[in-house]
């Protein structure tokens, strides 16, 4: 994920406390993903940043649309997102935390955290592991060729038919 300068949150000059920030997931943020996937979308990105002296917490919510594939009929598909992910900065250091995935370390010299791979990865993750039309609304000359396919031409496939036998039998 190529990082935008869009999604970059300096952390210099804010007060201790909870601080709340938007961002727009456009074309712009798709093209940079640079995901095969995803072919655009429009997403709302809502973090809310808790600063404290050593760390900050950023809690990402994450609600639109975005374009896809369908897997069933391949056909366009706008698809519901709404995912969260927690990201937590270390501001002492680039220290190392094994086995800590969710904690990145901050040089000293760091005066913001660039928030487009964290906002990636909650897309990602918010996605369903498939991603079909609602019934009725995949692509009938698909689902036709798909149907027919699977059923045969005579509407049943022979090779299922001792197997059939068996299920029957029970």
């Amino acid at each position: 994920m190529q990082a935008l300068k869009d999604h970059s949150i300096e952390f210099v000059g804010l007060k201790d406390g909870l601080h709340d920030f938007r961002f727009t997931l456009d074309d712009a943020f798709f093209a940079a993903a640079a995901d095969e996937e995803l072919h655009g979308g429009s997403c709302t990105v809502d973090v809310k940043l808790d600063k404290n002296p050593n760390l900050l917490v950023a809690d990402l919510h994450i609600a639109g649309t975005v374009r896809m594939d369908c897997d069933h009929c391949n056909a366009p598909l706008d698809q519901p997102v709404d995912g969260r992910l927690r990201q937590v900065y270390h501001l002492n250091g680039r220290q190392r935390f094994d086995g800590d995935d969710d904690v990145i370390g901050l040089d000293p010299a760091d005066h913001a955290i660039q928030l487009s791979h964290p906002i990636y990865e909650c897309l990602r993750l918010a996605l369903p592991a498939r991603r079909v039309h609602a019934p009725g609304g995949c692509d009938p000359a698909v689902d036709a060729i798909l149907n027919d396919q699977h059923t045969g031409p005579a509407g049943n496939d022979p090779r299922w038919s001792a197997l059939n036998a068996l299920k029957d039998n029970r």
